[in-house]
C-alpha cells in the first residue's frame, strides 16, 4: 500500500529484513555476477557511463552552483528535467540520516536515469543500462575534485529482490510514514497496477485528483495504529506551504504525474532488463547441456516467452488502475515530457496524457523507443515484436487485452509505423502482416 523511489536502498533490518534475497548465494554472490551477465565486471553501455568519460577527457565539467551543490550540473549534463522533481520523506534510501520531512529527498528522472539528492549528502544516479538493467553511481555533491563513481555492489542488496523482478533494477515504493520519517510498515511496490488509494506513502503530491485520495503528504502518528493517515489533509495540495524550506530545492513540486509517470518506468526498465537476462541465460544454458537438443530448445523457448509475456503485457498496460476523476500536475512535467515525443503525421505520439480515465492516451509504453529495449537479444525482441504485433492488429484477443479496443489498437499501430518504422517491419513479415 505505500512509495518511496529507492535508488540506493539502506541495506538494514528494516529493508533488507523484509524479504528474502533469493538472487544471492551465500557468499554474497549473485547469479548474475558471473557468465554470461558478469554484472558487477562488465563494461558499462549508458549515458551516465557516456558522461563520465567525457569527465575523465576534460570535454565536460561537474560545476557546482552558488549553493556549492552539482546537482544542477549534473541534471543539465544528463538531459533531465527540473520538471520531474518528486520529494519523498520517508527514511527508506540509504541517506536515511539526512532524510525526514523536513529535509526530503528530491529525485529527478528522464527516460534512463534517476538522479536523487539530499541535503549534505550525496547525489545518487540509478540508469538503465543497455545490457546490464539498473547500474548505480554516486558522487560527493559539493567536494572540490567531484566524479562518478560506480556501485559494485552495496545498491544491489535492495535492487535485485522480487521488488525488481529478481533483477537489478528500479523501484517506487509507499511507505506508512511516523513523524521522524521512519517507515513504520515494510511497504509496498507501486506501479501503473497499484490502486491510486495505496500509492505515495511517505512522498509529498502536489497536484489535483478530486474525490481519489492517496497515502501522500501526511504522516502516520497514531501510537495504536500503524497506517492511520488522515487521506483527506494531504488531497489536492497545490503548494508544499510550510512543510520544509523549499527554497533549498529547485523547484517547489513534487508532481503528481510526473510520480505516475514515474511508478510506470521503474518497472518497465525491469521487465526489459527481465527478458534480457532470462534470454541470456536460457541461450546459455542451452549451449551448454547435453541432453537431447531438442528438448532443451523447447525449455529455452519456454523460458524466453514466459519473460517476454511479461514485458508485452506490462508495456500495453494490462491491469492499469482506472482513474475514477480526473488528474493534474503543478509543475510543466505534463508539457516537457510530451515534447520529447516522436509524433506522427497526425500529431500523435505515445507520450501524450489521457489522465482522465488512464495515464496515457495511447497505451503502449512510450520506452518502446529506448536503447535498451532495442538492445534486447534477437529471440525475445522478435517474440515481443510478433506478439504486440498480433495484438494491435486484433490477432491476439487474449482477455488480458479487453482494455484496448480496436480503434485504440489501430492508433497505436499507425503510431508505430510512422515513427519505429524498422521495428515494425521487423516483426510484420513474422506476424503476417
Amino acid at each position: 500500500m505505500r512509495s518511496a523511489l529507492c535508488i540506493c536502498s539502506l541495506p538494514s533490518l528494516i529493508l533488507v529484513g523484509m524479504f528474502a534475497l533469493p538472487t544471492a548465494t551465500a557468499h554474497g554472490q549473485y547469479y548474475f555476477d558471473e557468465q554470461p551477465i558478469n554484472y558487477r565486471r562488465a563494461g558499462e553501455s549508458n549515458p551516465v557511463a557516456r558522461l563520465e568519460e567525457k569527465l575523465r577527457a576534460g570535454e565536460v565539467r561537474l560545476r557546482a552552483d552558488e549553493r556549492g551543490s552539482h546537482l544542477a550540473s549534473v541534471l543539465e549534463l544528463l538531459d533531465v528535467p527540473l520538471s520531474s522533481q518528486t520529494l519523498v520523506f520517508s527514511k527508506t534510501s540509504l541517506q536515511q540520516g539526512h532524510i525526514s520531512p523536513e529535509t526530503p529527498r528530491a529525485v529527478y528522472f528522464n527516460d534512463e536515469c534517476y538522479v536523487a539528492w539530499v541535503q549534505d549528502g550525496l547525489i545518487e544516479i540509478g540508469v538503465m543500462d543497455d545490457h546490464l538493467g539498473a547500474v548505480f553511481y554516486s558522487i560527493r555533491d559539493g567536494a572540490r575534485n567531484a566524479t562518478l563513481n560506480r556501485d559494485r555492489g552495496g545498491c544491489i542488496a535492495c535492487h535485485s529482490t522480487n521488488r525488481t523482478q529478481k533483477v537489478p533494477g528500479f523501484l517506487v515504493r509507499s511507505v506508512y510514514t511516523g513523524a521522524d520519517g521512519h517507515p513504520r510498515d515494510f511497504g509496498t511496490t507501486s506501479d501503473h497496477r497499484s490502486p491510486f488509494s495505496g500509492r505515495w506513502g511517505g512522498w509529498y503530491v502536489t497536484g489535483t485528483h478530486g474525490p481519489m485520495r492517496h497515502l501522500g503528504n501526511e504522516l502516520a502518528t497514531d501510537p495504536d495504529d500503524e497506517e492511520k493517515i488522515d487521506g483527506e489533509k494531504g488531497a489536492n495540495l497545490l503548494s508544499l506551504g510550510d512543510r520544509f524550506v523549499g527554497t533549498r530545492y529547485l523547484t517547489p513540486h513534487s508532481d503528481l504525474v510526473a510520480l505516475m509517470v514515474m511508478e510506470h518506468q521503474s518497472q518497465m526498465h525491469n521487465f526489459v532488463t527481465l527478458a534480457h537476462y532470462e534470454t541470456v541465460l536460457a541461450l546459455d544454458a542451452q549451449s551448454k547441456a547435453k541432453d537431447s537438443a531438442e528438448a532443451i530448445a523447447d525449455e529455452t523457448r519456454q523460458r524466453i516467452e514466459k519473460a517476454g509475456d511479461s514485458l508485452v503485457e506490462y508495456m500495453l498496460f494490462c491491469n492499469e488502475d482506472q482513474l475514477t476523476s480526473p488528474v493534474a500536475g503543478t509543475s510543466t512535467f505534463v508539457d516537457d515530457f510530451t515534447a520529447r515525443g516522436q509524433v506522427d503525421s497526425k500529431g500523435r505520439s505515445l507520450r501524450q496524457f489521457d489522465l482522465q480515465t488512464r495515464m496515457f492516451r495511447y497505451p503502449c509504453s512510450y520506452l518502446i523507443y529506448s536503447s535498451a529495449f532495442d538492445a534486447l537479444p534477437e529471440p525475445v525482441a522478435d517474440y515481443v515484436r510478433t506478439r504486440v504485433l498480433k495484438v494491435l492488429k486484433g490477432e491476439d484477443q487474449s482477455p488480458a487485452f479487453e482494455h484496448l479496443s480496436a480503434e485504440t489498437r489501430r492508433e497505436i499501430l499507425e503510431i508505430l509505423t510512422e515513427t519505429k518504422p524498422d521495428w515494425i517491419s521487423g516483426g510484420l513479415s513474422q506476424s503476417g502482416g
